[in-house]
């Protein structure tokens, strides 16, 4: 008998998937496009343009793509559950696809990050973030690559809903539209070349 895992796709190899799972965190962007709090949600939108690739898909709560990046096959992932339920859709996903942790690769804004400016992370807990808490409860690890947009603070503590989910001055979304492109070429990096070497051209 022939191993059917081999011959139903070239993505499978005894099983493994070898294509990366690249996820964006945010909120529908019907209501919240142009939100602090939908980073991830943008940054996915500026890989699929700089790669030509159309989320047209439909499925596990998500839209969704499978595209090419450096070479590589790769699923891009949108969730539609809102941010706090991130980590259902991702788990649907993983679980169809049979997709490593390490091929995981999770982009979210931050606040404890300056505008403009990315980290990347192999792993890590999921700080005061919801949907990171989301993804982590669902997937039951933390070993998983993440991208984090910076986004700052707001002036007042007390202000931080409004300011992550309100809309963002026109005088503030070119920095944050750097973040966004820094984010971008910072998963291309990783599919190239591996998350070491982005870790330190990024960081």
């Amino acid at each position: 008998m022939y191993n059917i895992s081999i011959l139903i796709d070239d993505y499978i190899i005894q099983g493994k998937i070898k294509m990366y799972l690249i996820v964006g965190l945010g909120n529908p962007e019907s209501e919240y496009a142009n939100t602090r709090h939908n980073m991830g949600f943008d940054t996915i939108n500026e890989i699929a343009k700089n790669n030509n690739i159309s989320i047209t898909k439909s499925k596990f709560k998500a839209l969704y793509e499978i595209g090419i990046i450096q070479g590589k096959k790769v699923i891009l992932l949108k969730p539609q559950t809102f941010m706090n339920l991130s980590g259902e859709a991702i788990k649907e996903v993983v679980n169809f696809y049979n997709i490593e942790a390490e091929k995981i690769i999770v982009i979210y804004d931050d606040i404890d990050t300056e505008k403009g400016n990315i980290r990347i992370r192999k792993k890590g807990g999921a700080g005061s973030h919801n949907g990171m808490k989301s993804v982590i409860q669902e997937l039951n690890t933390t070993e998983f690559i993440r991208i984090r947009v910076g986004i700052g603070q707001p002036e007042f503590k007390n202000d931080m809903i409004n300011y992550v989910l309100g809309k963002v001055p026109e005088e503030e979304q070119k920095v944050l539209q750097q973040g966004i492109k820094n984010a971008t070429n910072a998963v291309e990096e990783i599919i190239k070349n591996g998350i070491d070497i982005a870790m330190n051209k990024f960081n």
